[in-house]
């Protein structure tokens, strides 16, 4: 009789750990920049209630102009409202949210600045450091 043996050879072993360091050479980069995002989506959040007393702001005074922060109905400019927020301003209807340079974020900004039209109210523009850092949209 023949003895027959079962398992693996060294080769397959060498390939499966050898497709498993590619996957993990790809992943790992992908999920740092998803947790910056994740980490980043708070900075742009912080935006929303200065962005409605904005568009109050611009309808009531038919302009942007005048439209900054603790002025016109605005929040006041604040620092440090947020984990990852170190701070939120508005200047003439332009909102200005900046991270913090810690858990993986470098004090990116991101500004949303207002157009104001009589026929279509206000619509918004988005930039900022972290269209270039891509974690924003």
């Amino acid at each position: 009789m023949k003895n027959v043996q079962k398992g693996f050879t060294l080769i397959e072993l060498m390939i499966v750990v050898a497709i498993i360091g590619i996957l993990a050479a790809v992943a790992i980069p992908a999920y740092g920049n998803y947790t910056k995002k994740a980490k980043f989506t708070e900075v742009s959040q912080a935006t929303q209630g200065v962005k409605i007393a904005v568009e109050s702001c611009a309808t009531e005074l038919l302009t942007v102009a005048g439209c900054d922060g603790n002025t016109n109905g605005i929040p006041a400019n604040s620092a440090g409202n947020g984990k990852f927020v170190a701070g939120v301003s508005t200047l003439n209807g332009v909102i200005t949210a900046t991270a913090v340079a810690t858990g993986g974020l470098n004090g990116e900004t991101y500004t949303i600045s207002p157009v104001f039209a009589s026929a279509t109210g206000v619509t918004w523009t988005v930039g900022g450091t972290c269209i270039t850092a891509q974690i924003c949209k």
